[in-house]
């Protein structure tokens, strides 16, 4: 059988009406939905109340739809009471550093990690959470869960990419610039069918380049956190992919040292 194509022009008209015939979009615009007035545009506050009992999968879905995470550290960057000297910025690992470490993030130097983030997601979020704090040093460390593939396929050249991105915007803003080496990692626990270990060492061996390359400094963690083999030395992660307070205990000399290397610069 040969298959017609549709008209492209009459998707609008079938779209809206199965959207006005569906269950969610009959409830979209119940009580306590903050994107009633606006549920798939621009919106006036994109960081609701946390969600209702009883609301339903669309509304749901338009409260977590924040890619970037926004929402995350917008009360906590209004209420900075001195000035920021140091911004860690990257995923769970960076996130979970001040919960195993809180004495490190004191003076100065705060934690702007996010569990699960990509390249892309830091991207989104760099303007808010590190050119706007204004501060004298960022410390960039990401890239495990875009190997993982956690927003979806990029080509290597995609999150390098990225990266330099977030490295020339910080330089463009006066601000120096540490790029950290992807930490090891065997396997990942919530991406199975991931063999990550070549891909970190591809993307390490660009980043080293690269900061040697524009001036930016670059720490490994590498050599205090890995096997020869490339994963996690035993002890010093909870699931071979996230540090232990020990394997934190193991970066904190390596990070303060590559402090000191960039504020020197």
């Amino acid at each position: 059988m040969r298959h017609r194509t549709p008209r492209l022009h009459a998707w609008p008209a079938v779209a809206a009406a199965t959207l006005a015939a569906s269950p969610a979009a009959a409830q979209v615009t119940a009580a306590g939905d903050p994107f009633a007035s606006d549920p798939v545009g621009i919106v006036a506050d994109p960081c609701p109340p946390h969600p209702k009992v009883g609301w339903n999968e669309q509304q749901l879905h338009n409260y977590t739809r924040d890619f970037g995470q926004l929402c995350r550290y917008r009360a906590e960057n209004a209420a900075l009471k001195q000035p920021v000297r140091v911004v860690f910025l990257g995923d769970s690992i960076t996130d979970n550093w001040i919960g195993a470490d809180p004495g490190f993030f004191t003076n100065g130097i705060v934690d702007r990690g996010i569990g699960g983030q990509t390249t892309p997601q830091l991207l989104v979020r760099f303007r808010q959470d590190v050119l706007a704090l204004k501060p004298k040093l960022v410390h960039i460390m990401i890239g495990t869960n875009d190997i993982a593939g956690n927003t979806g396929a990029a080509t290597i050249e995609t999150v390098e990419g990225h990266i330099a991105t977030m490295a020339e915007l910080a330089r463009a803003h006066g601000i120096r610039v540490i790029l950290a080496s992807v930490p090891p990692a065997a396997a990942f626990p919530w991406a199975k069918d991931k063999q990550p270990v070549p891909q970190i060492a591809a993307l390490n061996r660009w980043i080293a380049a690269y900061a040697k390359a524009q001036g930016f400094t670059y720490v490994d963690y590498h050599p205090v956190l890995a096997t020869p083999e490339g994963g996690m030395r035993p002890g010093l992660a909870t699931d071979g992919v996230h540090p232990t307070p020990a394997g934190y205990a193991a970066m904190r000399p390596v990070a303060e040292a590559a402090i000191a290397r960039a504020m020197a610069r």
